[in-house]
C-alpha cells in the first residue's frame, strides 16, 4: 500500500460516512435539483442553478453533508466532477432553454482544465452548448496566484462557459477576486438582502455593488429572496436577476415558467427606500456589532475545535479564553490548511489549540466605530483580519467582524454628506428630488403634499428655539407615523417644512390625522394663557404690539398624474401655490389643489382601479378639506 493509498485509509476510518459515500458515488446514487433564478426584467427564467442530492432521509442527504464526509473522505474533487455531470447528464433529460450555473472550486477548476476538449464534445453530445454553462467559483480557498486562474478562466472561456462568483460580500477577499476574475456574473450574499426593505446600510451595499457591476460588465444575481418586499426593492434598485424560496424552490423537475404571484410586486407602486431612523444619530461604538460565539480554554485540543467549526459551518473564528481574558484567536481557515497536509490531523489533533491560535486584535467595548476602523486602517495588510475580539473592562465579551464594521463606517459617510436633515433625521432635498423623479420615470400617478407651520416665527420667539425644535421633531414624526410603510415618503426641506410624497390611496385621511394630532398636542405646546385667548402678544420688527395666533398645520396637496410634469422642479412651484392656499384659511387645514390639474370623477374612479393616481375626495376645484377651528375660547 503506497502513501496515498495509506492516507485515503486514515480517512476512510476517521470518518463514519467515508465508506457510504464512496459507495453512494460509485452506484450514481446522487441526484440534483434545480433552482430557476428570475430575469425581472423579462418576467422569466433565464437560468437555474444545479444543487446536489444524496439519498432522502439519510445522513448525507444535503450538499453540507456530502461535501464535509468527502472532505475527511479526501474525495472532495471526486464528488465535484460527480455533481457536475450528475447536473448535467439529468439537465440534459429535461426540454429546457434555461442556462445552467454549477458550482466548482478553484482546485478543481485547475484540475479539469486539461480536460476541456473532452468536456466541450461531451457537452455537444448531449446537446447542451458550452454557452448555457455557468461554472458558479464557490470562495472556500485562498488564491494566491491570479495569473494562474485568469489564464484557466481564460480556457474556459475561450469555449463558450461563462463564469459567475458565489456570496459577494461575505468573505474580506472577494471585492478582490472580482476585480482580477471579471466574471460575467456576481452572486450578492443573501445576507444583504435579507431584511434590505428595513436597513439602509444593506441597502446602500447593494447599490454599491450595483455600481461596481455596472462599471467591470457584470450582472448581479440577488440570492435568498423570501419577500416581496425583498423583491421590490432589488426591483427599483435595477438588480437584474433573482433567486431565492420567495422565487421558486429547488424541484428535480426544471421549472420553465414563474409563477404569476412571484411578480406581483412589479404591479406595485415604487417602493421607498430605507432610510436611517432618529434613534441611530450617535456616533455608534464598537459593542453594537458584538457577536457571541463559542470560546475555548488553551487546554482544549485541536480536534475538539476541528468539530466546533465541523458542526457549526457559518462560524469562522474561536476565541481562546483562559479567566476570561482573550490570550489568542483560531479561525476555520489557518487551522483546515494546517489540517489539510499530510497526517497533520493525527499527529497535532490531541495536541493544545494553543499552537495554532494568532494573537488577537482587541477593542474595547466602548471604544467608538471611527477608532476602531482608524486604528486597523494603520495596519499592514497582513495584520488585518476579517474579525476582532472585543473587551469589556480588559475581559472577554465577543468577537466583532470587519465588514460589519465598514458597512457601519460607509453608513455614516452617507450621512455625513447632508443628505438628510440634522434636527429630524429625515431625507433632505436631494432624496426628496430623487424620490420625485423615480416616481416621475416610473409614469406612476401620486399625491405631493406640502406641509408648513403657520405663525412658528412668533412662536419660536416667544418660547425659544429649543421648544421651536421640539414642535418641529413633533411634525416630523406626526408625519412619519401616518404614512404607510414603503408606499410613501416623508422628507424635510428645512426648518418647518415638509414634503409628503404618497401613493397610499386613503393619502387624505392620513393627512388629516395627521391635522387632527397636531391640534390635539396643541396644550403640550402652548400655555393654557395663549391657548384661550386664541394666540398671545408681541412685536414686529418696527417694536409694534402685534397680535399671534397659536401655531397650525396647514398642508397644500397637488395631484400628480403622469405625464402632467416635466419634473421635480415642477411639482415644487404647484406645490408652493397649494401651500399659499392652505395658509390663507385660518387654523389647520389640508387644502387640495385642482384648478390646474383638475381630474374628473371618470378618471378618479379609473385612476382607483388601475393605480395610475391615487383617488381623491370629491370636492370642488380649489377647495380645501376640512379646516379644524382655532383654539378661540
Amino acid at each position: 500500500m503506497n502513501i496515498r493509498n495509506q492516507g485515503n485509509e486514515i480517512a476512510r476510518r476517521a470518518s463514519p460516512h467515508g465508506e457510504t459515500l464512496r459507495n453512494l458515488m460509485q452506484e450514481r446514487g446522487l441526484y440534483a435539483v434545480y433552482q430557476p433564478i428570475l430575469d425581472l426584467r423579462q418576467g422569466s427564467y433565464f437560468a437555474c442553478e444545479a444543487l446536489i442530492r444524496g439519498p432522502e432521509d439519510s445522513e448525507l442527504h444535503t450538499p453540507a453533508q456530502l461535501f464535509a464526509a468527502a472532505a475527511a473522505a479526501q474525495c472532495t474533487h471526486e464528488l465535484e466532477w460527480l455533481a457536475v455531470e450528475t447536473a448535467i447528464l439529468q439537465f440534459a433529460e429535461q426540454p429546457c432553454a434555461l442556462r445552467l450555473f454549477v458550482n466548482m472550486s478553484i482546485s478543481c477548476l485547475h484540475a479539469s482544465r486539461k480536460h476541456l476538449v473532452a468536456v466541450r464534445q461531451d457537452l455537444l453530445r448531449l446537446g447542451v452548448p458550452p454557452s448555457r454553462i455557468v461554472i458558479e467559483l464557490t470562495e472556500n480557498e485562498s488564491v494566491h496566484d491570479f495569473s494562474d486562474l485568469q489564464e484557466t478562466l481564460q480556457d474556459f472561456r475561450k469555449i463558450g462557459i461563462q463564469i459567475a462568483m458565489d456570496d459577494m460580500g461575505e468573505g474580506f477577499s472577494n471585492l478582490r477576486m472580482w476585480s482580477e476574475v471579471r466574471p460575467e456574473f456576481v452572486k450578492i450574499d443573501r445576507h444583504f438582502v435579507d431584511g434590505i426593505d428595513t436597513d439602509a446600510l444593506k441597502l446602500h451595499f447593494v447599490r454599491a455593488m450595483h455600481e461596481i457591476a455596472d462599471a467591470c460588465g457584470s450582472a448581479l444575481i440577488a440570492e435568498g429572496v423570501e419577500t416581496a418586499a425583498q423583491l421590490a426593492v432589488l426591483r427599483d434598485l435595477g438588480i437584474p436577476y433573482l433567486q431565492g424560496f420567495g422565487i421558486a424552490r429547488p424541484h428535480r423537475v426544471i421549472a420553465t415558467m414563474p409563477h404569476s404571484a412571484h411578480l406581483a410586486a412589479d404591479n406595485d407602486g415604487i417602493l421607498v427606500l430605507p432610510s436611517r431612523p432618529q434613534s441611530e444619530r450617535r456616533i455608534p461604538r464598537i459593542d453594537q456589532i458584538l457577536h457571541e460565539v463559542p470560546t475555548v480554554s488553551p487546554e482544549t485540543d485541536n480536534d475538539a475545535v476541528y468539530r466546533i467549526f465541523e458542526h457549526q459551518p457559518a462560524l469562522n473564528i474561536v476565541p481562546v479564553v483562559a479567566n476570561g481574558q482573550p490570550l489568542g484567536v483560531i479561525t476555520r481557515s489557518s487551522l483546515i490548511d494546517r489540517f489539510a497536509r499530510p497526517f497533520r490531523r493525527e499527529l497535532y489533533g490531541k495536541r493544545s489549540c494553543a499552537m495554532v491560535m494568532d494573537p488577537p486584535l482587541l477593542f474595547d467595548e466602548a471604544q467608538s466605530v471611527q477608532e476602531a476602523a482608524q486604528i486597523i486602517g494603520s495596519l499592514r495588510g497582513t495584520e488585518v483580519s476579517d474579525s476582532f475580539v472585543i473587551t469589556g473592562q480588559g475581559c472577554y465579551r465577543g468577537v466583532g467582524f470587519l465588514r460589519e464594521l465598514m458597512a457601519i463606517i460607509t453608513d455614516m459617510q452617507i450621512r455625513a454628506a447632508r443628505y438628510a436633515n440634522p434636527l429630524t433625521q429625515l431625507p433632505g432635498n436631494v432624496p426628496i428630488n430623487e424620490q420625485m423623479e423615480r416616481l416621475l420615470d416610473a409614469g406612476r400617478g401620486f399625491v405631493a403634499a406640502y406641509c408648513d407651520l403657520d405663525h412658528f416665527k412668533p412662536y419660536n420667539d416667544a418660547y425659544g428655539y429649543r421648544r421651536g425644535d421640539q414642535m418641529i421633531q413633533q411634525v416630523g414624526a406626526l408625519l412619519t407615523e401616518a404614512v404607510a410603510d414603503h408606499d410613501d415618503f416623508v422628507g424635510h426641506v428645512g426648518g418647518d417644512d415638509f414634503i409628503v410624497l404618497m401613493q397610499s390611496h386613503d393619502w387624505e385621511a392620513r393627512l388629516r390625522r395627521v391635522i387632527d394630532e397636531f391640534d390635539a398636542a396643541l396644550p403640550g405646546q402652548v400655555s393654557a394663557e395663549h391657548l384661550a385667548a386664541g394666540g398671545y402678544c408681541g412685536e414686529d420688527r418696527r417694536g409694534q404690539a402685534v397680535f399671534h395666533a397659536v401655531p397650525a398645520l396647514s398642508i397644500g396637496c397637488v395631484m400628480v398624474r403622469p405625464g402632467a410634469f416635466a419634473g421635480h422642479p415642477d411639482i415644487s412651484a404647484a406645490l408652493s401655490e397649494a401651500k399659499k392656499e392652505a395658509k390663507r384659511i385660518p387654523g389647520s387645514v389640508v387644502f387640495v389643489e385642482r384648478r390646474q390639474y383638475h381630474v374628473t370623477a371618470d378618471e378618479q374612479e379609473q385612476a382607483g382601479n388601475d393605480g395610475a393616481v391615487p383617488p381623491a375626495p370629491c370636492v370642488p376645484a380649489g377647495a380645501f378639506v376640512a379646516p379644524l377651528p382655532c383654539y378661540a375660547m
